[in-house]
């Protein structure tokens, strides 16, 4: 049994997201563009519990907000129901599908499942309790930034280590001959009537007996009992020592040890549920900052960990800044791209053109940065940026991967760039292996630009004489799109803000077709064609 789609409208900064997850999902973006409020809503969905003022997006109080799941597997997760009574309502309700959704919204008490012969979403929970429900589905393992070694190694009524312990113990001491031996001998010691600590404890209990009474005189008698021994009361100071060379407890290792040891704890738990046929539910781990306090090493290494455990059913989301979490393939790897705009978070699943693009950024986004694409083409904005990202996954996708590197609409940040990749990728030889491949589109220069650029294409002629320098013949690219979308000069100026520029090369990228795109803008086009002619 797992998670098919999620559904998220209006939970802090996500308006509206709809995601398809597989096995095992990696979500990227920048800090605080809304990847935890992600795994924030899946956790709400599952306990309910928060504050809904802080939780609605905008804070608006008005609003409602929802998380809403759809789950498959469902006929063989029904045979891991605990609860015998619920078990059979469940296999009522569900029938012969495979497919529950449920959703959880502030307006209403309880969560609600989709009836499809009604249509609706249906208040009947045949769990009964809202909380009961939870066994019907995947258990949820949430390790967020903040959660400590202790939460996950020390003895507890709901901790892994303890619910692990307590379930093997269990099963243990009830068969063990000595346990028995031992116990019968405890109540021998402490509860016989002639045994030397009872009458020890009798004695003392008559004296208190007599200063309570002058208290209350109807008090008749004081008794101090001894329980027998239960194994939850033994294990109370349990404790992790681990021996690396020097042996010590948990909590005296390094970050990353322990935050290998915790999630190396919580593995080894869905394992054990597995086992149990009692305890035999699938999985759903969100794992916060997966890479927190590790190595790189270390971070492939727990990918491959996770990986194995989303083969065997359970499901995996990771949330991360690592390009190491990101860079390999995987059959069963989902990656989203999480970034926020105007105070919203949206949430795409990156192509394999995108993955590059991730993996650079995470790098830093600088092009010293050791990542190899086949040639490299450097724009002025980040508006020339968007519009070529977008035409190269539209339509051609199939061509050798350019990097498109953006300067922030400054020649002399061009100029920068263009010497970071020209040295950046020569450990072992002096002219950069780049030089006569990287190709670079420039907005033409106004008057207070001309200066700049004249130096710049003095300083490197070569470029000009390869046809590696290749300038629109307008100011902007605005003012370069076809007929449909152009805009004046006078109104490309208008354009201050980023968001009017983003919106319409979004509606441009969208709405323009190949032919349009190589007809209208034959500069764009050859200086694309050119990065493609140069690439490695």
């Amino acid at each position: 049994m797992q998670i098919s789609e999620i559904i998220i409208n209006n939970f802090r900064s996500i308006k509206y997201a709809k995601l398809a997850p597989t096995a095992f999902n990696i979500f990227v973006g920048q800090n605080n563009h809304g990847k935890t409020n992600i795994f924030e809503a899946i956790e709400w969905f599952y306990n309910g519990s928060g504050n809904a003022q802080q939780i609605v997006h905008m804070q608006d109080s008005n609003s409602d907000f929802s998380v809403e799941i759809e789950f498959t597997g469902i006929q063989n997760g029904i045979e891991t129901v605990k609860n015998e009574s619920i078990k059979e309502s469940f296999r009522k309700f569900a029938g012969t599908n495979d497919v529950i959704r449920v959703i959880r919204r502030k307006s209403d008490t309880k969560r609600l499942l989709w009836n499809e012969e009604k249509k609706e979403w249906n208040a009947k929970n045949f769990a009964g309790f809202d909380k009961a429900f939870n066994d019907c589905l995947p258990r949820l393992e949430y390790v967020s930034t903040v959660t400590k070694l202790g939460d996950v190694s020390k003895w507890g009524k709901k901790t892994p280590i303890g619910l692990m312990l307590s379930g093997v113990l269990a099963a243990v001491l009830d068969k063990s001959e000595k346990y028995q031996q031992f116990r019968k001998k405890f109540e021998e010691v402490f509860e016989a009537s002639d045994s030397d600590i009872r009458v020890s404890l009798d004695e003392i209990s008559g004296k208190v007996k007599v200063h309570l009474e002058q208290q209350f005189p109807d008090c008749t008698k004081v008794a101090f009992d001894v329980s027998a021994p239960a194994f939850d009361d033994l294990l109370k100071n349990f404790e992790t020592s681990i021996n690396d060379g020097i042996e010590t407890t948990a909590e005296e290792k390094g970050d990353g040890m322990q935050r290998a040891l915790m999630l190396a704890i919580i593995k080894t738990y869905s394992d054990y549920r597995k086992e149990k046929d009692e305890l035999g539910k699938r999985f759903v781990f969100l794992i916060d900052e997966a890479e927190l306090h590790l190595h790189p090493t270390a971070q492939r290494q727990l990918k491959e960990a996770l990986l194995v455990l989303a083969k065997n059913g359970d499901q995996i989301f990771i949330n991360t800044h690592s390009s190491v979490l990101v860079a390999d393939d995987e059959d069963t790897q989902s990656i989203y791209s999480v970034v926020k705009s105007d105070c919203k978070t949206e949430i795409t699943k990156a192509t394999t053109q995108d993955k590059h693009q991730i993996v650079y950024d995470l790098l830093g986004g600088n092009p010293s940065d050791l990542l190899l694409p086949n040639n490299f083409l450097i724009v002025e904005g980040r508006t020339e940026y968007e519009f070529l990202t977008g035409i190269i996954k539209k339509f051609y996708s199939d061509k050798p991967y350019i990097q498109i590197i953006f300067s922030s609409g400054d020649i002399v940040q061009q100029e920068r760039s263009m010497y970071a990749i020209n040295v950046a990728f020569t450990p072992l030889y002096k002219t950069p292996v780049y030089k006569d491949r990287l190709v670079i589109l420039c907005d033409k220069p106004n008057e207070n630009q001309r200066n700049d650029y004249d130096k710049f294409v003095k300083a490197y002629p070569i470029i000009l004489e390869n046809g590696q320098l290749i300038t629109l013949p307008c100011n902007s690219i605005e003012e370069y799109y076809p007929d449909k979308w152009k805009k004046t000069q006078e109104e490309a100026k208008k354009m201050k803000k980023d968001g009017e520029k983003t919106s319409l090369v979004k509606k441009v990228v969208e709405e323009i077709t190949q032919e349009l795109f190589e007809s209208n803008m034959p500069v764009v086009y050859e200086a694309l064609k050119k990065s493609w002619e140069n690439a490695y």
